[in-house]
């Protein structure tokens, strides 16, 4: 059976979720979940990991401009390591700049009202995360 890669775009207040197609050629965005509680937000992960077999999380890693990390940067990779410790799948890290700016950006495009965009903006944030790690990947396989 082909497994799936579970894409997050992580915050303290907001979480985009992506999944792989089962070829891992495309992304496509599940939906933004307010973070409520740590068990919470681990039995919404556990239900996809349910329903799409992941045999892997990519976390969005928010460097700054300049490729340092920061405050942020230090809570993801916690964040990553909680994952890796409660779901024993592999937890991948991919920088994630200018994802949030990139998915508004083609949200307004489209004319999505602010309230409505305000709502899909981390899951699509997640989808092109997501997106950029399997073409890299896929492109650093063939390069080999």
């Amino acid at each position: 059976m082909e497994k799936r890669i579970l894409g997050i775009d992580f915050g303290t207040v907001r979480m985009g979720f992506a999944i792989s197609d089962l070829l891992g050629i495309t992304a496509q965005g599940l939906e933004t979940v307010t973070v409520k509680s740590e068990r919470q937000l681990h039995d919404y992960i556990r239900g996809i990991i349910k329903q799409y077999p992941v045999e892997k999380i990519v976390v969005g890693l928010p460097l700054n401009m300049n490729g340092t990390k920061g405050k942020a940067a230090e809570k993801c990779e916690t964040f990553a390591n909680r994952l890796r410790n409660v779901f024993g799948l592999e937890v991948d890290m991919w920088d994630e700049r200018l994802t949030t700016a990139e998915a508004e950006s083609q949200l307004i495009r489209m004319d999505i009202k602010r309230k409505r965009r305000r709502r899909v903006v981390d899951q699509m944030a997640a989808q092109i995360m997501l997106q950029s790690y399997m073409e890299a990947k896929k492109a650093n396989q063939e390069s080999e």
